[in-house]
């Protein structure tokens, strides 16, 4: 899962004054869709879905009390899955459209607020949310992310929230509670993985890249090493978990046909004890599907 924060600029990211510039590059993938006669949908909060784009601009530009003209009065966040987490959202893209908005509001939000550490909830972060199924730049097969564009003032009109502060859970000083964006990044990923059933391997989650990027050689070599070791055991593990499986298979299999015997099926007995000797190998040692170190073949001195 891919999160950032758009940094400020002088484009389509300026958040010091309207929303509109960025609601209009939210919502530029509709008309390509509409033209192939592909579905599109309109904004999303956390309640309600096809939202105009008009009543996101007002809504958005209308939260600014007590900012002055220079400050923020938005904040832009791409959240983006990975090819590996789309497919875990659904089959067609309406399935991961809902899918998406469903982490947005269940996952994305609840976390976003908590991490301000305010005491906040989902239902005080002022935002609206646009989905796009296609990167212009990208040669994966799917695409799909979702825009955010986040009030700086919480739904109150009263609280300064801004996820770009350096500050993290402060008591003291101007500025207090401040915002967690690693602990965010983390709680994310946790949170998809609960709401889709997600098996994530160690190597594309959030702590394993920050971790090659921010550490020492050393360091980076030693966690390759670990995530090898950890991908062996889980291998080992299934491989022994198919194995007891058969097994229980087998033992269901001996009382049906005890049950065949019992009620004089005898004619259909031969058969089916031919079936199941043949389909399933009830030889079962563990110790055989862990994996061992090939021996090397001794090599023969020339003469």
């Amino acid at each position: 899962m891919h999160i950032d924060f758009a940094p400020p600029s002088n484009g389509t990211y300026n958040n010091s004054g309207s929303s509109r510039q960025l609601a209009n590059y939210m919502e530029h993938e509709d008309l390509e869709r509409m033209e192939k006669g592909i579905f599109t949908e309109g904004f999303f909060n956390l309640t309600d879905d096809n939202i105009y784009k008009s009543k996101v601009i007002k809504d958005i530009d209308s939260n600014i009390a007590q900012l002055l003209k220079t400050d923020a009065k938005f904040f832009a966040i791409h959240v983006s899955p990975s090819e590996s987490e789309l497919r875990a959202m659904g089959n067609t893209e309406q399935e991961k459209n809902e899918a998406m908005k469903r982490y947005i509001r269940e996952v994305f939000i609840p976390e976003y607020a908590n991490n301000f550490n305010k005491e906040l909830s989902a239902s005080n972060i002022k935002f609206y949310g646009k989905i796009h199924f296609d990167r212009s730049r990208s040669g994966n097969e799917l695409n799909m992310h979702c825009h955010l564009i986040v009030s700086r003032k919480d739904h109150a009109n009263k609280k300064k929230l801004s996820p770009l502060t350096n500050h993290k859970n402060t008591k003291k000083g101007t500025v207090t509670g401040g915002f967690n964006r690693v602990n965010l990044f983390r709680q994310a990923e946790l949170g998809f993985d609960k709401l889709f059933d997600y098996n994530r391997q160690q190597t594309e989650s959030f702590d394993y890249h920050n971790m090659m990027k921010n550490s020492s050689t050393v360091e980076q070599l030693k966690l390759q090493e670990k995530c090898i070791q950890s991908d062996k055991r889980k291998i080992e593990i299934n491989q022994v978990s198919n194995q007891e499986y058969l097994f229980s298979i087998n033992l269901e299999n001996k009382k049906t046909i005890k049950q065949s015997f019992d009620t004089g099926n005898n004619q259909t007995v031969d058969s089916f004890i031919s079936f199941v000797s043949s389909e399933i190998d009830i030889s079962f040692n563990p110790e055989d599907y862990y994996f061992k170190p090939k021996k090397q073949k001794k090599k023969r001195r020339k003469i």
